[in-house]
């Protein structure tokens, strides 16, 4: 198995259907996601899977409580048919000294802003990350987050799926690589699609998600 990003953060698993991909986790893996919270504004809620250590993996998809957003949801769930992992987070020690570096090295992750959720036990999660446009947008180039003072999200206990490998394809890896190096992450990757892939440790053995 390959080596786990060091600055790994989390992993994005988007859905046009939250309910049914938790179900089919479940079913493939033996553990229940538990529900993270909702994005008040953007149309999205979430359930989560401890990846192991500080890292994890969010199931994210429309929130059927919440109207229509005014703009379209986060990661593309709007364009979706399927689950697919779509993106992963880095989160360096200092995000702003990582900005100004990825755009010392022609790589601009995009502007730095505020986010925040409620967890259902009502603790408050506040974080800032990179969003934007001039984002790579195979999703292979992790976004950067920062928790700050806020609690992370597997610090509230939640069920433990370690993340035994991390891979990705792409058309010409040799474009994605300077701009891995330039947020400062590593991963696994070779020729082919666009695509995402990782392997989960579970009771019912290594299962697969791309």
């Amino acid at each position: 198995m390959n080596a786990i990003p060091a600055l790994l953060d989390h992993l994005v698993l988007a859905t046009p259907d939250l309910a049914a991909t938790v179900a089919d986790f479940t079913a493939r893996t033996g553990i229940a996601p538990v529900a993270g919270g909702a994005h008040v504004g953007l149309g999205t809620r979430n359930c989560l899977v401890s990846l192991g250590g500080s890292r994890y993996l969010e199931i994210l998809g429309p929130d059927p409580e919440q109207p229509e957003p005014s703009g379209p949801r986060p990661f593309g769930v709007d364009g979706l048919a399927v689950a697919r992992t779509v993106t992963w987070a880095v989160s360096p020690p200092d995000l702003d000294a990582a900005v100004a570096a990825a755009r010392a090295q022609r790589y601009d992750p995009g502007p730095v802003r505020a986010m925040s959720r409620r967890r259902p036990d009502g603790t408050l999660l506040e974080w800032r990350l990179t969003d934007g446009d001039t984002a790579h947008p195979s999703g292979l180039v992790p976004f950067l987050i920062d928790w700050s003072s806020s609690p992370h999200p597997t610090a509230s206990g939640l069920p433990v799926a370690p993340l035994l490998e991390l891979t990705a394809t792409a058309p010409d890896p040799d474009e994605i690589r300077p701009l891995l190096s330039a947020v400062g992450a590593e991963l696994p990757l070779t020729e082919g699609p666009v695509r995402l892939s990782f392997t989960l440790d579970t009771p019912r053995g290594p299962v697969a998600f791309d």
